[in-house]
């Protein structure tokens, strides 16, 4: 059986990312700071949002959307810290701008000026996907291993930081920061590195400082409204 070639002349994700833009435009009036958190399972996205959230109260305003196949379990444990929708995906190993959107809408409607993606646990598919967010993190656990940057370099080349988490299960695993920090650095030389542990708030202070500075930054020069971060109309 033959094959036939199919030349087309247009970006088959242009409308993907024509949302993705026109939603962080959206976010970005409203002052909301969307950081879209990444992780294989089990690396502590959830305990460190735990962590900012208790580090931060009664200083921000900040909300989380989770991402998960199946169940609201993370969900449940974020609720008593911040206002949380689940996004569940049903089998899906990627969350979209569409369910991103779903979950916006879902949250109490007030002017937020961080909102967190809890991202599915899955170092490969989530990035390849916008989702409108103005900061990647990729959060990267001692219990995994040093050489996982190496192994997935799409998601440390797509992150703007990283977060090495569980830092006080250095003594008992063979985990070298240098030796993850220099292969993340070969991929994406400009890498800001974090050491936490959410269970004793060590390094959590730091990564803030982070997330504060990134967001005067990105919103020095724009006149944010404090307007409520809806969804933006689809392209």
């Amino acid at each position: 059986m033959s094959a036939t070639t199919i030349t087309v002349n247009m970006d088959l994700l242009a409308t993907r990312k024509q949302q993705a833009a026109a939603q962080r435009e959206a976010f970005s009036a409203a002052g909301t700071y969307v950081i879209n958190l990444v992780s294989s399972p089990g690396a502590g996205k959830t305990s460190l949002l735990q962590a900012v959230a208790r580090h931060w109260k009664g200083r921000y305003s900040m909300a989380v959307l989770v991402g998960d196949l199946a169940t609201d379990r993370d969900a449940e444990r974020l609720r008593p810290f911040v206002p949380v929708e689940q996004l569940t995906t049903g089998g899906a190993c990627h969350l979209e701008l569409s369910l991103v959107q779903q979950g916006l809408s879902r949250l109490p409607q007030q002017s937020w000026e961080f909102l967190f993606i809890e991202n599915i646990g899955n170092l490969v598919c989530p990035a390849s996907h916008d989702l409108a967010e103005h900061l990647r993190v990729v959060v990267l656990s001692t219990t995994e291993g040093d050489d996982k940057p190496g192994k997935y370099p799409k998601m440390f080349r797509t992150s703007d930081a990283l977060v090495i988490s569980k830092s006080d299960l250095l003594p008992y695993v063979p985990f070298s920061v240098p030796a993850a920090t220099d292969d993340a650095m070969r991929i994406q030389p400009h890498l800001p590195v974090f050491l936490t542990c959410a269970l004793t708030g060590s390094g959590v202070e730091d990564f803030c400082r982070f997330l504060e500075a990134s967001r005067v930054a990105r919103f020095a020069d724009s006149s944010s409204s404090g307007v409520l971060p809806a969804a933006a109309p689809q392209v």
